[in-house]
């Protein structure tokens, strides 16, 4: 395979123009602990390289920082594809959030492609006097700031997409911040706060046993994975979109038929039936994007999430 030689009139990282991609081991960087929904969705697709490249692909679960920590160690990585890092909804929100950050979302990587998305699900106690979207902006109306909502933490992403429908919807509630989301769910469902946005992965259960109420999905269109859910912005918030997503990165000046080739087989991994199958079963609607879409999609991430920082005043903990 030919890799570029020259980015930005630097001779990239030396790669034999005759040696096929990848020759080693590729190194798998994950920003959250081994066991949850998205460590598994890493390691499902690591596995499904390693066979199609005959090579190992090294797991290296890097958490803290809000996702900071593996995102720093993949801009400081050589440029040479054998870093890949799976980048998220955070890394878009933390140049806003954070007063010092040790990289930059746009100049530091070039992305591969998005993976998939996950549309929030806005869930309430059953005790709140409001079925639908439009009763509970109504009810907030008239009782401004009655209501409390959750989040799985300062600066995070169920804080900050509630605070964007804030925002669109028009309406006062008070922040109850939470060490994580487990704790937050156990105080929403035992009455101590009214609202919270969750992933379907934890809300579809206690929505189907009647401890949470849906009342509607963040995404922009109806999600397959609860058809039945309207979206918020049917829901008279016109064009609310704040569902959390991932995708893959690697270091910026990375030669450029190695992101090709990158994409071109994280893509077909991402069409196998029982990949998609697997993706479902933790809340993931594949995407499987261009590496041009992914940088356009970033570029308007950035932008939405800070717009909502500066809105709500949000600081990362």
């Amino acid at each position: 395979m030919l890799c570029g030689l020259f980015a930005t009139g630097a001779v990239a990282p030396a790669q034999a123009a005759d040696t096929p991609y990848p020759a080693k081991p590729v190194r798998f960087i994950i920003p959250f602990a081994p066991g949850g929904g998205n460590d598994i969705v890493g390691r499902l697709l690591g596995a499904k390289l390693g066979e199609a490249w005959g090579q190992q692909v090294v797991i290296d679960n890097r958490p803290g920082a809000g996702g900071n920590i593996a995102a720093e160690t993949t801009a400081r990585a050589a440029p040479d594809g054998y870093t890949v890092f799976q980048f998220n909804i955070a890394n878009t929100m933390a140049p806003s959030l954070y007063k010092k950050l040790g990289y930059d979302p746009e100049r530091d990587f070039a992305p591969v492609t998005q993976i998939g998305s996950t549309p929030f699900i806005l869930v309430a106690n059953p005790a709140v006097p409001a079925k639908t979207v439009p009763e509970l902006i109504a009810y907030m109306k008239a009782q401004p700031g009655k209501l409390n909502y959750a989040s799985s933490g300062n600066g995070g992403s169920t804080h900050l997409v509630t605070e964007l429908f804030k925002h669109m919807a028009g309406v006062n509630m008070t922040h109850i911040p939470y060490n994580g989301a487990g704790p937050a769910i156990t105080e929403l469902i035992g009455g101590q706060v009214q609202l919270m946005f969750v992933v379907p992965a934890t809300g579809l259960p206690n929505i189907r046993n009647g401890r949470l109420r849906a009342l509607g999905i963040s995404s922009a269109k109806r999600s397959s994975l609860a058809p039945e859910l309207p979206t918020i912005a049917e829901s008279g918030v016109p064009g609310f979109d704040g569902g959390a997503w991932y995708g893959v990165v690697v270091a910026a000046k990375t030669p450029p038929a190695i992101v090709r080739k990158l994409n071109t087989d994280i893509v077909k991994a991402l069409q196998l039936p029982e990949v998609r199958e697997r993706m479902t079963a933790q809340g993931v609607e594949v995407v499987a994007s261009t590496a041009e879409e992914f940088t356009k999609f970033i570029k308007a991430e950035i932008v939405k999430w800070a717009r909502v920082v500066a809105l709500s005043g949000a600081r990362a903990e």
